[in-house]
């Protein structure tokens, strides 16, 4: 499926978290929503762009604004990740296999982010690195493609404070 243009509804999602507690899209509404998708837990780049959103955590929530993470690992990969780095938000296990046990993450397909890849010359599917800012009214009000990690949470809050 294609990315969610700002404007667009939010597609729903129910994912559980690394506690295995459910949440939902309405779980948030009324206030702002920052959904960051990465592609593997306790990797580099996902590590970096984890605790950036933790080390601005407090300026989040003095904005209104709830951040949760999403990639594909289960819950129990997503409480080891949050443990070791001290992670206060959700972590959203998008964790569906298909028939043969390979992923098949709903939310991120709805999303737009599971897409074909390639290194060194091989392909697959995996989480293009992408960031949804949801407005109070479910809709969403800003899209950040192909993320770069340095700096990407600041320009997140600065979007949310401007909302």
């Amino acid at each position: 499926m294609p990315l969610i243009d700002p404007g667009k509804k939010a597609p729903a999602f129910t994912l559980k978290d690394q506690n295995e507690q459910a949440h939902s899209l309405r779980d948030y509404a009324g206030k702002p929503l920052v959904m960051f998708f990465y592609p593997k837990d306790m990797t580099s780049g996902c590590t970096a762009e984890a605790c950036a959103f933790e080390d601005l955590g407090k300026k989040f929530a003095k904005a209104g604004a709830a951040v949760v993470g999403v990639s594909i690992l289960p819950p129990k990969s997503k409480k080891k990740f949050a443990d070791k780095e001290g992670l206060s938000y959700p972590l959203l296990a998008d964790d569906r296999l298909n028939d043969e046990g390979k992923p098949d993450p709903a939310v991120c397909e709805k999303y737009g982010v599971w897409v074909e890849k390639s290194m060194y010359g091989r392909t697959y599917m995996g989480i293009n690195r992408t960031t949804y800012l949801i407005g109070p009214d479910g809709k969403v009000a800003r899209r950040w493609d192909k993320v770069k990690v340095p700096g990407h949470a600041d320009e997140v809050l600065e979007a949310v404070k401007a909302l």
